[in-house]
């Protein structure tokens, strides 16, 4: 098999392992005849006819559909509130197995046009919140949370009107707001999330299902936490309203609400009939890819479940690590180059600060490396582009092509650079099988592949100039080189593959 096949098999264990179908199976199991209970991550909760569903985010239906599976007739009721046209798209892709059965006990209701709150988003919330209100302390509420829950669960407290919120959020960030900071204010105006909806489903049991999105799974952050405990108050909204200097002009309604909200955060007493459970993440997905490449005779290493930060920076890691590795290969390691790309690694690592990275470990690691075997390197996380140009692309795609041109050019600097003599493969996808406005997931590249670019007239720089990485791809043998796999129905955020062995090895 090829490095590309052995790649795009490797993307697919690790997406595979966190559709929604797998996932629950893995996490929720329903014993016993007499008195069932249900089983979640060794935790038992009895069930007695009295279990009932909600949920929220763009993997929210696939998760719907086996929880219904699971559960059978003990579910009574649920709603999900879910991306506008999921269910005609999966229709489409042949993906029956993420749609719930006809005549379904689980409502669905579809909103969040593009990803922001809607008058369909609100009607969602809404029934949502009905329902979790009229529970008791017999029941049981089991909810179902993935990325893009936030803009799918938009209530905000009476009597703040969704337009006058969204506006407030669009004043901030137009501002400069950091999104951290656009959290905190939303939070503090939302009936469900920073834990409302938990608190309004008390004294009932309340069960989350978690498909983490987001960088270190903070359960506060995850479609803004409604079943966790908010690590903000209303202080924290006010200093942030106050920075931006927005309380003098704050609507009525927004200055009502602040008035009369409690200052302090809640305690944590108040969640104790909460149980979050994380059952998806990029860290799970890695660790099968892991264990996938083991089998198909790699020496593989996770990096890091959390890369993030500027794209450029993050390509240059990258194009550093392949250059140590080849060095590896070629019995050049240790020497004064080896210590040369050493150093600059630990140097881009401190400016990106990527959370839980222990790169002098890491590479320590890459020291007992023989090179007898072909090398795995695998990591997963979000970065970040800087929109310059017009063209199209996404960041999983812009993220290849940058790796790719930039061991071309060390390629070319270095007289009999190792690097010529390694096969190379890099590939960044996004789990939900989309990245940016394109058609593709991402894309795979190699030194060679921006050689051939140049012979053939191409400059992949002034693609990237142009943040247009997508056409830059499509030149290539009918995009044989884009990560095309169409919708996924679960998103655990991007994995990144880097495959090496020495081309006199078969």
């Amino acid at each position: 098999m090829s490095l590309r096949e052995h790649a795009l098999s490797l993307f697919r264990s690790a997406v595979g392992t966190v559709r929604p179908a797998p996932m629950l199976k893995r996490a929720v199991k329903l014993q016993g005849d007499g008195c069932p209970q249900l089983i979640v991550k060794g935790r038992a909760f009895p069930v007695k006819r009295n279990l009932y569903l909600v949920g929220f985010g763009k993997a929210v239906l696939g998760m719907a559909a086996a929880a219904e599976e699971i559960l059978g007739d003990h579910l009574i009721r649920g709603i999900v509130s879910v991306p506008l046209g999921i269910q005609e798209s999966l229709q489409r892709a042949g993906m029956q197995e993420m749609l719930l059965k006809p005549h379904s006990r689980i409502q669905v209701i579809e909103g969040a046009r593009n990803n922001l709150p809607d008058p369909e988003a609100l009607r969602g919330a809404g029934a949502i919140q009905e329902l979790a209100q009229g529970l008791t302390a017999d029941d049981l509420l089991l909810v179902l949370i993935s990325g893009g829950g936030s803009a799918l669960l938009p209530a905000p407290i009476p009597p703040i009107l969704l337009e006058e919120k969204e506006k407030l959020t669009k004043m901030l960030a137009s501002r400069g707001a950091a999104i951290q900071e656009l959290n905190t204010v939303r939070k503090t105006l939302s009936l469900l999330k920073g834990g409302g909806l938990a608190r309004l489903a008390y004294p009932a049991q309340v069960v989350s299902l978690i498909l983490s999105d987001v960088i270190g799974d903070p359960l506060d952050i995850i479609a803004s936490g409604p079943t966790a405990a908010s690590s903000h108050s209303v202080q924290d909204c006010l200093q942030v309203l106050a920075k931006y200097n927005l309380l003098q002009s704050l609507p009525e309604s927004v200055e009502t609400v602040l008035s009369s909200s409690p200052t302090k955060r809640a305690a944590p007493e108040d969640y104790s009939h909460v149980c979050n459970v994380i059952i998806g993440s990029n860290a799970l997905a890695l660790d099968e890819a892991k264990r996938q490449a083991e089998g198909l005779g790699y020496v593989a290493l996770i990096l890091s479940a959390a890369v993030c930060g500027d794209i450029g920076h993050v390509a240059a890691l990258y194009c550093q690590l392949i250059r140590l590795l080849c060095l590896g290969f070629a019995g050049l390691g240790e020497g004064p180059l080896g210590n040369e790309v050493r150093g600059n690694l630990l140097q881009l690592a401190a400016e990106l600060d990527i959370p839980g990275l222990n790169l002098a470990e890491f590479l320590e690691a890459l020291r007992g490396l023989g090179p007898e075997k072909p090398v795995c390197i695998l990591a997963g996380g979000e970065t970040t582009v800087q929109l310059r140009g017009t063209g199209k692309g996404g960041r999983n795609q812009e993220l290849a092509l940058r790796v790719g041109l930039g061991l071309h050019r060390a390629q070319g600097a270095e007289a009999s650079s190792p690097l010529g003599r390694c096969e190379i493969i890099f590939l960044s996808g996004g789990t939900d099988g989309q990245d940016g406005p394109t058609g593709a997931a991402g894309a795979f590249c190699s030194p060679e592949l921006v050689d051939e670019a140049f012979q053939e007239g191409l400059d992949a720089e002034a693609f990237l100039n142009n943040n247009d990485s997508y056409t830059f791809f499509s030149h290539f043998q009918r995009g044989r080189h884009l990560l095309v796999t169409g919708l996924t129905g679960t998103n655990v955020m991007d994995i990144q593959t880097v495959l090496i062995r020495p081309k006199d090895r078969s």
